[in-house]
Parts: C-alpha cells; structure tokens; sequence
C-alpha cells in the first residue's frame, strides 16, 4: 500500500493496488477507485485534515513538501 498526502490540495490518495482504475464511486469526502473486476485499487480523502484531524499531524510533521509519501 501506498499513501500519499497533498498538502495544497489537502487530499490522502490510499493506493491498494498499482491497477487500471474503471470507475469511482463517491461517498461525500470520500472517493474509492475500483478496478474493471470491482476490486478496490483507490481511496481518496478530500479534506483530509478536516476530516481526519489528528492522523494527519504526524504526517504534516514530515520535511515540509508538497507531497508526503508513506510506505507500509
């Protein structure tokens, strides 16, 4: 899994898997990208410091860029 955080656009992209998205489904701040078998290859999180507050305070701890990138 790779997670991304944007800070200028405050979005956090939770790449699952490195496929061809087909389609999205959004459920209000929250985008998923699904696969063309319907397998989730995305989430996404617009407003993410709103939405997810504390979470992201470690990562807006990371050196100062515009994209913190997060391997686990």
């Amino acid at each position: 899994m790779k997670v991304r955080y944007d800070r200028e656009g405050d979005t956090l992209d939770m790449l699952l898997e490195d496929r061809q998205i087909h389609h999205a489904e959004e459920h209000g701040q929250i985008i998923v990208n699904y696969d063309e078998k319907g397998k989730i290859v995305e989430v996404e999180i617009l407003n993410a410091s709103k939405l997810l507050g504390g979470v992201l305070t470690e990562i807006l701890k990371a050196p100062e860029r515009k994209i913190v990138e997060i391997y686990g």
